[in-house]
């Protein structure tokens, strides 16, 4: 399985359209967002994929930007993901609540955490787990996405 993994796209479309075009490219089977989404016109161009969604510190409008996942048949955690693909346990969020994000560094139950917020991209293994940053598509020196191959737990970061 092959995952697609983006974050801080702060409701600029014209800076995720390149990423939903590489996603295309690349065969993705879903997407995740680590947050800072922005918009309805973000989520809705997650269309082609199963995408799940963590609200980030930027996302101000929660309710409307629930409503947009909902009415786009995506699926929408809140802040904190809880999920399972190939029988990996994954950790999505979005990293602004450093107590948080550390107690998640911290459970041995997760396999990978994925997380935004810092605006650049970073994969390296902590403590037996997987802790990946795709890196951002706004406000950011060069704009990335991740992808994630599963069951294998391998990781490309793959600019724009």
């Amino acid at each position: 399985m092959r995952l697609g993994i983006v974050s801080d796209t702060h409701g600029h479309a014209d800076h995720t359209r390149p990423a939903i075009r590489l996603l295309e490219s690349l065969q993705v089977d879903h997407v995740l967002h680590c947050g800072d989404i922005g918009s309805a016109e973000v989520v809705e161009m997650f269309a082609a994929w199963p995408t799940h969604f963590v609200f980030g510190n930027c996302d101000y409008q929660q309710a409307e930007l629930t409503q947009a996942i909902q009415a786009a048949d995506q699926t929408c955690h809140g802040l904190f993901g809880d999920l399972e693909f190939e029988g990996v346990k994954i950790a999505l969020l979005h990293s602004h609540d450093r107590r948080r994000f550390q107690q998640v560094l911290d459970d041995p139950e997760y396999q990978v955490v994925c997380y935004g917020h810092t605006h650049i991209a970073e994969s390296e293994h902590r403590g037996g787990k997987l802790v990946l940053n795709p890196g951002a598509l706004y406000r950011a020196a060069k704009h990335s996405i991740a992808v994630l191959e599963l069951p294998a737990i391998e990781v490309t970061i793959v600019a724009l």
